[in-house]
């Protein structure tokens, strides 16, 4: 099993930055991909950045060009730096590590961009 411990939300003006982690332990073999989530209030959760093993990332239009998703293999962690934060990016933010068959969720982070 994957265990994924996420840190580094926060409350941040707009245009701000702040850099998120996830950092994954266990069974890390079976992770095929990294992606990033987020769920505002009263919204569904909806992808924000996905990286596979291989290096290939995806962005959702709203955040293309502001955020950057990177995997750091030696440490088993994957980052989202965001920059240029608009208030309608405050949300929970979650990563996930998806396996063949099976999704494992992290806690959630709370990011709050004030305008």
């Amino acid at each position: 099993q994957v265990q994924l411990v996420e840190a580094g939300g926060g409350l941040v003006q707009a245009g701000g930055s702040l850099r998120l982690s996830c950092a994954a332990s266990g069974s890390i073999f079976s992770i095929n991909a990294m992606n990033w989530y987020r769920q505002a209030p009263g919204k569904q959760r909806e992808l924000v950045a996905a990286i596979t093993n291989g290096g290939r990332t995806n962005y959702a239009d709203s955040v293309k060009g502001r955020f950057t998703i990177s995997m750091d293999n030696a440490k088993n962690t994957v980052y989202l730096q965001m920059t240029s934060l608009k208030p309608e990016d405050t949300a929970v933010y979650y990563c996930a590590a998806l396996g063949v068959v099976t999704t494992v969720w992290g806690q959630g982070t709370q990011v709050t961009v004030s305008s």
